[in-house]
């Protein structure tokens, strides 16, 4: 019922594409076909209608298909459709051979699946051309498909491995909100909150507190140039020289007899500045906002070393950006800090912020800016204080800048309410 023939031919191209299936219910067409493909070194295997060539199809899984329009059965479109519809690896390449002409039958057989044509009585040299032609656009399938394996394989592997990166980002980002163990502390009657949210898994924006036995108190808000790990990494050692769970580590304390201190500010910006310009290779610096307060007199001392001014709250209505800028830290060896010192009367809030806040850009491309800030805080109610008071601020920024936007800086803040508790 069938035949299958093998013989080698110098000028077949690419003889990996070379298994050829035969469907005619003509004899001696399919045996026309076969001798010229086998003298060409193809292995050719012969079916005499559309239903046996399916069968066929599943164990032979040929290249090519050459087969007749008009067979008992399936037609040869209507086999064309149903081999297409079959699960197959590779792309198999389709001849119909027909008698029509007309362009509608064509056009149906287009329709149908098949790839070329050849008219009846099937001529040698076009027959050849057109294997040719098919094999060109079977090996170049071969090739893309080829191709797509690397691809796939590349990409599982990329995904293996940014599986295995966002559950390290993940732990970090824990990591460094464990570097603020507290969102809120009160200490005598006033209180610190701190609020931070990375534009990543982990940023360069860091907030927080610490006190003395004294009862003064500092708070800070810091921001690493940059983003991602390695201004997180900066960020983590420098949570580690403003500890509040290791006073004798910190640089804004100093050790009087049997109890801790505080430094001026800008004797601490100093001492920081002196560790993070020490450091081989390290090319990070970070901006700081540093606020020391003496509760019992409201005396607040701070430094600001290229940080946003803190904005000061009057409790009777009133706001006042404070600070005259100053240098980063990190950037010149023994570069100057300046001390500047502020009264709070009880009421008072002082709030300490990073520039993902005034630099937040605006749909209508413009920044935020000082007054864009003090204008959000003005809208947050008077009901709200603490974590409560950071969130909505927070949240008010999100609305001017539009719900679906992307934030592309850290945001932190540090918020002093003095004499409120």
């Amino acid at each position: 019922m069938f035949q299958n023939a093998k013989f080698a031919f110098p000028d077949v191209q690419n003889a990996l594409l070379r298994r050829v299936l035969v469907v005619d219910d003509s004899r001696a067409q399919r045996r026309i076909l076969t001798l010229m493909l086998v003298r060409w070194g193809f292995d050719v295997v012969e079916a005499e209608d559309a239903e046996q060539g399916l069968e066929l199809c599943k164990t032979f899984q040929p290249d090519f298909i050459i087969s007749d329009w008009m067979m008992p059965g399936l037609s040869g479109p209507e086999f064309c459709a149903a081999f297409r519809a079959t699960q197959r690896t590779a792309y198999g390449y389709f001849i119909l051979l027909t008698s029509k002409s007309e362009k509608a039958a064509v056009a149906s057989g287009l329709e149908s699946g098949a790839d070329d044509f050849l008219t009846k009585p099937v001529n040698g040299d076009e027959l050849r051309a057109r294997i040719n032609a098919g094999a060109r656009i079977l090996s170049m399938e071969q090739e893309l498909r080829s191709k797509n394996a690397v691809i796939a394989d590349t990409l599982a592997e990329l995904q293996t491995v940014h599986a295995s990166i966002d559950k390290d980002l993940q732990q970090a980002r824990v990591l460094q909100q464990s570097l603020m163990p507290v969102r809120s502390a009160v200490y005598g009657n006033s209180r610190v909150s701190v609020l931070l949210r990375s534009c990543g898994h982990v940023g360069g924006d860091l907030a927080g507190m610490f006190s003395v036995k004294t009862g003064d108190l500092g708070l800070f808000s810091l921001d690493v140039s940059g983003h991602g790990i390695t201004s997180a990494m900066m960020t983590a050692r420098v949570a580690g020289y403003l500890s509040s769970e290791f006073p004798e580590e910190n640089l804004a304390l100093a050790r009087d007899g049997d109890a801790q201190v505080f430094l001026p500010p800008a004797h601490m910006a100093a001492r920081l500045n002196a560790r993070v310009v020490g450091q081989e290779g390290v090319t990070e610096y970070l901006t700081m906002a540093y606020v020391h307060v003496a509760p019992e007199t409201g005396v607040a001392r701070f430094v600001q070393a290229g940080h946003p001014p803190p904005l000061l709250l009057r409790r009777g209505g009133g706001a006042e950006f404070l600070g005259s800028g100053g240098l980063p830290i990190g950037l010149i060896k023994d570069a100057p800090f300046e001390d500047h010192t502020v009264q709070l009367e009880p009421g008072d809030r002082l709030l300490l912020y990073t520039d993902g806040f005034t630099e937040a850009v605006l749909p209508n491309g413009s920044m935020l800016d000082n007054d864009g800030l003090l204008d959000l805080v003005e809208r947050v109610p008077e009901s709200l204080s603490g974590p409560d008071f950071l969130d909505e601020l927070y949240n008010a920024l999100r609305g001017r800048i539009g719900p679906e936007a992307e934030f592309d800086d850290d945001i932190s803040a540090a918020l002093l309410e003095y004499g409120q508790v």
